[in-house]
């Protein structure tokens, strides 16, 4: 019998009996192939995002601030699940490759806004076209309806565990699991 074959994702969900394995392959594990994926996913993305400042947290403040306006940097750094001195760094950096500015809050001259740059802007469209290509070969293996569905389907599960068990620090969650090198 194949890996791929229906059996494989069926028969870890027969119930065995008490005190007994279910004899399902490693890889009808949730665990083991979300793991497979996760670094997969990672090792692409982080190639496609190799030359923006701070790699995936580079991206992902320039995605939040365009997506979702103007964040002030505690905020942002909140939202991303960043150490606010690890979001004062990679902003100062992205700051000095002109992808994003600190500008006064209206609200409160105190604190800064950041803002994507028009660069930082164009930067993020080329990097949103390098990540669907990383999706795509890591994705590649289903059709467009499968895709499509997948992403609905495993950002249902995501929100519902992080509403359940909100991550304060995802970077270094991601960080620690996954050593690229090792992939």
């Amino acid at each position: 019998m194949s890996s791929s074959s229906p059996e494989v994702a069926t028969r870890a969900t027969r119930e065995a009996e008490p005190g007994t394995a279910s004899g399902a392959p490693v890889e009808s594990d949730l665990g083991w192939a979300l793991g497979v994926v996760f670094r997969r996913y990672a090792k692409a993305a982080a190639a496609a995002l190799d030359d923006i400042p701070g790699g995936p947290r580079g991206y992902q403040v320039l995605a939040t601030t365009n997506s979702e306006g103007p964040k002030r940097q505690l905020d942002l750094a909140a939202l991303l699940g960043v150490d606010r001195t690890v979001m004062t760094y990679l902003l100062d950096d992205l700051e000095k490759a002109s992808l994003v500015q600190r500008q006064p809050d209206p609200a409160d001259r105190r604190a800064r806004l950041i803002v994507p740059t028009e660069q930082g802007l164009e930067t993020l469209c080329d990097l949103e076209r390098r990540l669907a290509t990383a999706e795509q070969e890591v994705l590649g293996i289903l059709d467009e309806s499968e895709r499509s569905s997948f992403r609905l389907l495993l950002q249902r599960v995501a929100m519902r565990a992080d509403a359940i068990d909100p991550l304060h620090n995802a970077c270094v969650l991601a960080d620690d699991s996954v050593d690229l090198a090792d992939t």
